[in-house]
């Protein structure tokens, strides 16, 4: 029996504008109708899925990374009727200032402006493509990584190696049990390794990016796991025995300490008395304070490689 999924991304939709992301409104215009294509945003649409030739207009708020960024790009214009229009931005050291050359890459005249330390791209689609399009897409297409021996997509956090705080904190994981929930699960690596326990009767991986959840749903395969695309931050879950959890502190490209801090409180509602929180984090990221004001107590289990593991038990 698979693991039970939610998730809610339609493949195929009747739209004609679209957005990527949140571009600044103060830079762009976006259409009040464009449907959200980020994988980021709860119920948005799959880039990957929207039929050729089908947009008028999409505006992207172009990721960082160059296979990720080059991936969304490529479907941009496949989606993109003939002489539809597109605008890309992001900040120059963020991709920005490649943005140009790859469009053009792919067969497009760009015209190219600068406000706000950012580099906003414009172009039609052409009547012909360049053959780069497809190995774009395919680059950044999810594909089974026989290194990591995981599904995993460019863009997904860590996608291409096991993170060492991860690695730290399923090194020094109790024997769970019970029911539990795996706050910002990514791919489902420490998912597989709560799951080692017979003891554990249920986990739920909780993941706000589609693409993780999507390869989480490929990589924990058992009956036990519940995956949910869905902010963690605002979960329903409650009355679970124990809370594993490798927080984020970026959000979208940008660091964001509260996110962490975030989680911590959110565990803790979820736990049921007694319940325990195992976390890890970056060394430098302030999350004792808010560690003891939700939790009874609170133990450091571990330090090494800039990261610290800690054990927290809900009163």
């Amino acid at each position: 029996m698979a693991p039970r999924v939610t998730l809610s991304a339609s493949s195929a939709p009747a739209v004609r504008q679209a957005v990527y992301g949140e571009p600044d409104p103060g830079l762009v215009d976006v259409d009040a109708s464009a449907a959200q294509l980020s994988p980021f945003r709860e119920g948005s649409l799959d880039i990957a899925g929207l039929p050729d030739e089908s947009l008028e207009t999409i505006v992207v708020a172009a990721p960082p990374g160059a296979a990720e960024r080059r991936f969304v790009l490529a479907h941009a214009l496949r989606a993109l009727r003939p002489s539809g229009r597109l605008t890309a931005l992001a900040a120059k050291d963020k991709g920005g200032a490649r943005i140009a050359g790859e469009l053009e890459a792919f067969g497009c005249a760009v015209s190219e402006r600068f406000k706000a330390r950012q580099r906003i791209c414009e172009c039609e689609r052409p009547l012909e493509l360049a053959a780069g399009l497809d190995p774009a897409i395919a680059q950044g297409a999810p594909r089974f990584d026989e290194a990591l021996g995981l599904w995993s997509q460019p863009g997904v956090f860590s996608f291409d190696r096991i993170d060492p705080g991860s690695a730290l904190l399923m090194s020094h994981l109790p024997t769970l049990k019970g029911r539990g929930a795996d706050l910002g699960a990514g791919l489902g690596i420490l998912s597989r390794a709560i799951l080692a326990s017979e003891a554990v009767t249920s986990l739920t991986l909780v993941e706000i990016d589609r693409r993780a959840a999507e390869a989480a749903r490929r990589n924990v395969v058992d009956p036990r796991a519940t995956i949910l695309w869905a902010d963690a931050r605002r979960s329903a879950l409650s009355g679970l025995d124990f809370v594993v959890t490798n927080p984020p502190f970026h959000a979208e490209g940008a660091e964001d300490k509260s996110l962490g801090q975030e989680f911590v409180r959110a565990a803790a509602a979820m736990l049921a008395r007694g319940g325990t929180l195992h976390l890890v984090a970056n060394r430098h990221l302030p999350y004792e304070a808010v560690l003891r004001a939700a939790f009874r107590s609170v133990e450091t289990v571990a330090e090494g490689g800039g990261y610290k593991i800690f054990e927290a038990r809900k009163g």
